[in-house]
């Protein structure tokens, strides 16, 4: 019986699919046996053999066996064989698997958020990835250009990710990844991480020339934030009226100059941007000191703000009819001042035997026409008159009858002097050219 078996296989045949097969990929052991024409009725059992090993525990009636991802380390020799009774087997001839392998290559880095840039606080994750590569992978990250070790891992996968939970403005720097599967490390490129940091909330200065802020003074509003990414913007106002903006490209503080005038104290303040969020400044409060000589002038101001336009003219109109009522109502008594002072001419009084010295006699002082006389006439004579009258009244108890005639005869003719030649009123600035003192002295002359 044996012999009949030994008859009819004579012999197994072990053949590997693919032959050459390449590290990850699958390969396939098939057992085949050289039979006679004859059909054997039984079924054989295989099992499939690596460096003296079993593959499997048991032997099955399948004459195939596959392995679906090859490893380096399945590099061998392999064959088969069938028990055909009690410890009798039939084995196939050893064959040689080399298991072809591949180092990684055109290795990357990724980050998540892409582009690198990344708010302080958010999640920051490398990606590190291959575009081919065999067998186990072992990718490093590092940090710095001098390449500081953050992370390892090993898998069989051509990606693997490394995380960091909550990034800090210490984590902005340049990043790689480095995979290697036996053949050397592959390194990526370097890849910047830039932290944006939200401006902190600004401090306004306020810097005068002096210790106080006067009128006129060229002051200077600073604002800055002391944390926050570059570029800034900044805005200044006044009782939230914007004064203007300023920029700081490469971060810190900027100015903004203001020169001072009385509508400049109050309330200022500033803000600060830099695309991730707005924040205020505290206020600050200015003071600002009106020199002496302005004041009357903010006086006048806040006066005329208060009670208008109109009602400013009408006092002022109404102050100006009483002060002329005032001129031209202008006491007797007061003395005349400031007459022209004429050429002098001789002339002689009557009923008088003392010699008296020439007198002024007014002729084409201002000469006017038309109904402007009237004006002038009446108004030089009811002065005249009226000092007229009060000089003789003073001097009757001490001068004599010539002397009380020759001041009237010299009043009434000056009186006709003016009525002729002189417009008063329109011509004549009575009080600053008319000196009656000084030209018609009544007792000296007489």
């Amino acid at each position: 019986m044996l012999l009949k078996l030994l008859l009819l296989i004579c012999a197994l045949l072990l053949t590997a699919s693919p032959s050459r097969p390449i590290e990850g990929n699958s390969m396939t052991l098939t057992c085949k046996t050289q039979l006679l024409p004859q059909k054997l009725h039984f079924q054989l059992q295989f099992c499939f053999f690596k460096d003296d090993y079993a593959l499997e525990q048991n032997c099955n009636n399948s004459p195939k066996f596959q392995i679906t991802a090859m490893r380096r380390k399945d590099s061998g020799s392999y064959w088969c064989e069938a028990p055909i009774s009690g410890h009798k087997v039939i084995r196939s001839k050893r064959i040689q698997i080399h298991v072809q392998t591949i180092p990684v290559y055109n290795v990357r880095l990724e980050t998540q958020p892409p582009g690198g840039h990344v708010m302080e606080g958010e999640k920051l994750v490398f990606v590190c990835l291959v575009t081919g590569g065999t067998g186990d992978i072992t990718f490093r990250w590092y940090k710095g250009s001098l390449g500081s070790k953050l992370e390892v891992k090993t898998q069989h996968s051509l990606t693997a990710k490394f995380e960091i939970p909550m990034v800090k403005e210490s984590d902005a720097d340049k990043y790689y990844c480095a995979a290697d599967n036996g053949y050397g490390p592959s390194l990526s490129g370097l890849v910047s991480i830039t932290v944006r940091i939200p401006v902190s909330h600004p401090v306004l200065t306020i810097k005068a020339p002096g210790a106080q802020s006067v009128v006129g003074d060229v002051v200077e509003l600073h604002c800055e934030a002391w944390r926050g990414s570059p570029p800034i913007l900044y805005q200044f106002y006044h009782e939230d009226v914007t004064l203007g903006n300023s920029s700081a490209p490469f971060g810190g503080g900027a100015s903004f100059n203001l020169s001072l005038t009385t509508e400049h104290f109050g309330n200022y303040s500033c803000e600060a941007n830099n695309g991730l969020g707005a924040q205020r400044s505290e206020v600050v409060s200015l003071n600002i000191t009106v020199p002496t000589e302005d004041r009357l002038e903010l006086t006048s101001a806040i006066f005329e703000g208060l009670i208008g336009i109109p009602v400013l003219t009408t006092v002022t109109l109404l102050f100006y009819c009483w002060h002329k009522r005032k001129t031209g109502r202008r006491s007797a008594r007061e003395p005349l001042r400031n007459l022209p002072s004429p050429e002098p001419q001789e002339f002689t009084i009557l009923n008088s035997t003392t010699p008296v010295r020439p007198r002024p006699e007014y002729e084409n002082v201002n000469v006017v026409s038309g109904d402007e006389v009237y004006s002038l006439v009446y108004s030089v004579q009811q002065e005249w008159q009226s000092a007229a009258a009060e000089s003789l009244n003073t001097q009757t108890e001490d001068k004599d009858p010539s002397v009380i005639y020759s001041g009237l005869k010299n009043a009434r003719i000056i009186d006709v002097d003016y009525e002729n030649d002189v417009d008063y009123e329109n011509d004549v600035d009575y009080e600053n050219d008319v000196d009656y003192e000084n030209d018609v002295d009544y007792e000296n002359d007489v």
